[in-house]
């Protein structure tokens, strides 16, 4: 098993290592020490690769994305049409989504925005948030990551909903919205908002002003999926006009967001640097050792990427 890595400016020694502990016979070349196309089936683990470099080894078997997200690979116009390409799903990296969104949405939720923002003014101003059971959590996209970040809140009594391109199979304590003709509905009832959707043609800018203002006044959107998902000049403009109370931003179209972005300035936005889920590389190793051996059985690996549905 001979596994191609590529992630500038990290240690790979890491990476080496959690790999080697899932498969010690296992062969790992960090990029640029690749090797030849002609050395033999490899599988590539990447993070942001340079544009037609996967194209120059038809050696690969697959390529596993370090990441959620696929929007690096897919953006290389000469990115391998036939090679199956797998996106990250460790149990790290939904734990990590589940947590951050869990302490995102009690922070919106309890008003801490708010607070954070008198504590800076040394005002004692008191308020009271509503019970969990009264307050609408809209995930947008229930895939790996929206589910696990469902299973966080469930036991804080929310109310909580789901909305997904295509239909999920209903279960106990979430209500399943799908299809385009529900959004409106589904945006409508969420007093805080979880986007966690993947960024496709069809999902850039999905919420932009017309679909911003279909949420309650006084709602607050959390965004962990990709950047791309809201439009950030409809949202400065929601915001200022108090429609939207407040938001959590952990990605954006383009990272890291400019200095001179007049959402910086918004004082009930909490802006982090896309570090909601990290991908561990433990957790990540095990994922990737597993997936190569269904391949290698002939079976269907985990979170293969569609890509006429680009996720």
């Amino acid at each position: 098993m001979r596994i191609l890595f590529y992630l500038d400016d990290y240690p790979h020694e890491i990476w080496r290592d959690a790999l080697l502990a899932e498969n010690p016979d296992l062969e790992f070349r960090s990029y640029p020490d690749w090797g030849s196309p002609e050395d033999g089936p490899a599988y590539a683990l990447v993070w942001e690769p340079k544009p037609g470099l996967l194209k120059d080894y038809p050696n690969i078997q697959a390529i596993f994305s370090m990441g959620a997200g696929i929007d690096h690979l897919t953006r290389d116009p000469q990115l391998p049409k036939d090679t199956p390409i797998i996106r990250m799903g460790d149990d790290g990296l939904k734990e990590g989504m589940a947590e951050f969104m869990a302490m995102s949405v009690l922070m919106h939720h309890r008003q801490m925005p708010y607070l954070l923002e008198q504590q800076k003014a040394k005002n004692w101003a008191r308020v009271f948030a509503p019970a969990a059971k009264d307050v609408q959590v809209g995930i947008m996209g229930y895939g790996a990551l929206g589910k696990a970040a469902a299973e966080k809140l469930k036991p804080f009594g929310y109310n909580l909903v789901s909305w997904s391109r295509t239909a999920k199979t209903p279960e106990e304590g979430i209500k399943h919205y799908s299809g385009t003709e529900t959004i409106d509905e589904f945006l409508s009832g969420s007093n805080i908002l979880v986007c966690l959707l993947p960024e496709t043609k069809e999902t850039i800018n999905l919420l932009n002003k017309e679909r911003l203002l279909k949420l309650p006044q006084g709602a607050s959107i959390i965004n962990g999926g990709r950047g791309g998902l809201i439009d950030l000049d409809a949202l400065e403009e929601v915001m200022t006009s108090g429609h939207i109370e407040s938001a959590t931003l952990d990605v954006f179209p383009k990272e890291p967001l400019n200095t001179d972005h007049p959402l910086w300035h918004q004082e009930k936005l909490i802006i982090t640097p896309h570090v909601a889920a990290i991908t561990r590389p433990d957790t990540a190793a095990n994922y990737v050792v597993r997936n190569i051996k269904r391949l290698e059985n002939g079976e269907e690996p985990e979170n293969k990427l569609d890509l006429n549905r680009g996720y």
